[in-house]
């Protein structure tokens, strides 16, 4: 056949149809994780398949990709080595680029294995595998289970040093395995960051849940976020027949950190700590210079302004290097060693002339003790709520008794404890019997005994303490769980509190599930509430044996409950699920920024991030890496990662185009409306001047 036959029978309409249909059907490759071969393949044929893959993906954007052909007939150890390699590569934080060529160095290491002779996981591949085959398989995993039952959303934000702007940090709390789980859910990058941009963006994040269940959102207390709950109960209330988020107040934890910084604030305790730091940070001359001259080899810790009750370890190590610092001024004022000549520097040296400055360090640090242990049990993702109304009021009278005449504090309760008003300095001690720590009495007698400062000094330092306190206190009411009473009345799980009052506890239970039922929390409605209450009344005059055996420090609450209720009691069981989901505070949001910290490379994608987050957060909850379950879902959608990453390449194409055909049009839009204003300026110009032709005529005329 030659080339006018050829010719003609492409005219022909049989021809035109199979063409046709063969342009409609997806090739095989599109199923397939290696590239279409267009060897020998006709130029025609070749665009053919093009625009069938450019159409095929297009079309198909909310359709999950089919599986590649790999998982289906061959190849399952090589791609579970790729799997595992990539899970190493992101929760080891390494640099994708250095999978470079990986695949040859496996086979040179290993010539005799077969997995190796077939391994190819270089950074594009890595980058795909992660992002369109984990990500999305840990995602679908993670819903799955959310979506079963009741859950709680954390959120918090902090700036993205990559890409300059907001992250918003979304983590969700859930049942798992019979325990509270807290999970990293997903993030989002904002610039503004006002209420309705949070809520916004909260929204995207968690689209992919069903937010009828959720239960609380847990959050810090800046006025934007209470705003913005305010603007989701709202809507929660509207698209959900009347039901009510429960509210527990805004992180404990960081209403301490902030009381404290502003009880602080008057000696200005935080410039000198970030001097001490700064004038020996990367400071190579002054660090040798400070060794060589005193013998020490510690160096000042650096000063956290946004944690204030965790600067302890920064506080005992400027009490133990400040005899070497005070040497080292010293030396300079005696032209040993050069002045470094800088703030830092001259902030020491004020300080260094001000008598109170070690006593002020050691209240500092009595302070912080105080709050330490409260601290360290609450840094935790274990369901503690049932304890944080106890323990807070405990650690509020162990300041107050400081400061506070005893009888003041007598039979106090919690709502009084946040309803006191410490302002009040009649109910203050004689500013001589104010608690100010040993450390800071035993300097301030020393001094004395040296004649450095008087009692007016002393008496002076002691007002400015119990002013403090005052202040801290005052600071820690103003936003204080405590003020809520669902986390007044949760109390009622902690077994110590049904085996010392179990009236008190039935009476709270009830006042939960009428706050649960006024919410539209609890379905089943009163009769069901009435079976939690009879439950829970049954529970605490027959388990008493068991509720004696519990430890807080030895077994998780969730796990006690579960074994104690789940069996006998369903309903009652399934009302404490709700209770302990309850966030007692922000520690997993805020360590997740840590995690972010160490994802973090230059260049990085935002979605790239997520992806990272993800698999992390799925390899620590497996138990590390090697304990990941490789199943055939995980492996499947790893292999069908490569068709993703085509079709979204496909659509970040056709995006692209109508992004320049838009904006073509914008710009033609824009030509045509310019024109239309200077011919609407033209048409009034020549009909003034017009007029005033016609004006000068009559007047000529005339």
């Amino acid at each position: 056949m030659g080339v006018k036959a050829l010719e003609t029978h492409m005219q022909c309409e049989k021809h035109k149809v199979a063409a046709e249909t063969c342009r409609k059907t997806p090739g095989i490759y599109q199923f397939c994780s290696v590239e279409p071969t267009t060897v020998g393949l006709p130029q025609s044929a070749t665009a053919s398949q093009t625009s069938a893959t450019a159409s095929a993906s297009t079309s198909s954007t909310a359709v999950s990709a089919p599986a590649d052909i790999r998982a289906t007939f061959a190849s399952t150890t090589t791609l579970r080595a790729e799997v595992l390699w990539c899970l190493h590569t992101i929760t080891k934080h390494q640099s994708y680029t250095a999978n470079e060529a990986v695949g040859d160095v496996f086979r040179t290491m290993f010539p005799d294995s077969e997995i190796a002779r077939t391994f190819k996981c270089g950074k594009d591949k890595t980058a795909y595998i992660a992002r369109f085959g984990l990500a999305p398989y840990i995602t679908k995993l993670l819903v799955a289970d959310v979506n079963k039952e009741m859950f709680v959303l954390m959120f918090d934000e902090s700036l993205n040093e990559t890409s300059k702007s907001k992250q918003l940090d979304l983590h969700v709390r859930f049942w798992g395995q019979d325990r509270v789980q807290s999970r990293y859910l997903g993030s989002q990058f904002m610039g503004h960051g006002t209420a309705q941009d949070l809520l916004h963006h909260f929204k995207e994040c968690a689209l992919q849940l069903d937010l009828k269940n959720l239960l609380s959102v847990s959050m810090d207390g800046p006025n934007v976020n209470w705003r913005f709950l305010d603007l989701l109960q709202q809507e929660h209330h509207e698209q959900f027949g009347g039901t009510q988020l429960i509210v527990v107040g805004s992180c404990g934890l960081h209403t301490l950190h902030n009381a404290c910084k502003r009880g602080f604030s008057i000696w200005r305790m935080e410039k000198v700590l970030r001097a001490l730091h700064i004038l020996f940070h990367n400071a190579p001359a002054r660090r040798e210079d400070f060794t060589a001259l005193t013998k020490c080899t510690k160096f000042p810790l650096p000063f956290c302004g946004h944690r204030w009750l965790e600067n302890l370890p920064v506080v005992e190590r400027a009490l133990e290097v400040w005899p070497s610092v005070t040497m080292y001024m010293d030396a300079v004022r005696k032209k040993k060693i050069p002045n470094p000549g800088t703030a830092s520097y001259d902030t020491l040296e004020a300080a260094e002339k001000d008598p109170l400055i070690l006593a002020k360090l050691h209240f500092y640090m009595a302070i912080t003790r105080t709050f330490s242990p409260f601290l360290t049990f609450y840094q935790t993702d274990v369901p503690v709520i049932p304890f944080l109304a106890k323990d807070l009021a405990e650690l509020l009278k162990s300041m107050l008794r400081r400061f506070v005449k005893k009888e003041v504090l007598k039979d106090i309760s919690p709502l009084q404890l946040v309803r006191l008003d410490v302002s009040d300095n009649q109910s203050w001690v004689n500013p001589k019997e104010v608690n100010i720590g040993l450390g800071a009495e035993s300097l301030l007698k020393e001094l004395q005994k040296q004649k450095k400062i008087g009692e007016l000094t002393v008496l002076e330092f002691r007002k400015d303490c119990l002013k403090m306190m005052s202040t801290i206190i005052q600071k820690v009411q103003e936003k204080s769980p405590l003020k809520y009473p669902v986390v007044r009345q949760v109390a009622c799980l902690d077994p110590s509190m049904m085996l010392s009052d179990p009236d008190w506890c039935k009476s709270n239970m009830t006042k939960l599930v009428q706050k649960f039922l006024q919410a539209q929390q609890l379905s089943g409605g009163v009769s069901a509430g009435d079976v939690i209450i009879q439950q829970f009344s049954d529970m605490l005059s027959a388990e008493n044996e068991t509720l004696v055996s519990y430890r807080s420090t030895e077994t998780r609450l969730d796990t006690f409950l579960h074994g104690v209720l789940a069996e006998r009691y369903d309903e009652l069981w399934g009302f404490c699920k709700k209770l302990l989901l309850l966030s007692h505070g922000q520690a997993t949001v805020e360590r997740g920024f840590s995690i972010n910290k160490e994802v973090e490379t230059c260049n990085m994608q935002e979605e790239t991030m997520v992806t990272h987050r993800l698999v992390c957060d799925y390899v620590n909850i497996c138990g590390g890496l090697l304990n990941v379950p490789i199943s055939k879902e995980l492996l499947a959608s790893a292999a069908s990662a490569r068709s993703r990453y085509r079709m979204h390449l496909d659509q970040q194409k056709a995006k692209k185009i109508t992004d320049v055909q838009a904006q073509k049009r914008k710009s033609l839009e824009e030509n045509i409306e310019h024109l239309k204003k200077k011919k609407k300026i033209l048409v009034q110009v020549s009909m003034s001047l017009q007029r005033d032709a016609d004006q000068l005529g009559c007047q000529y005329s005339s």
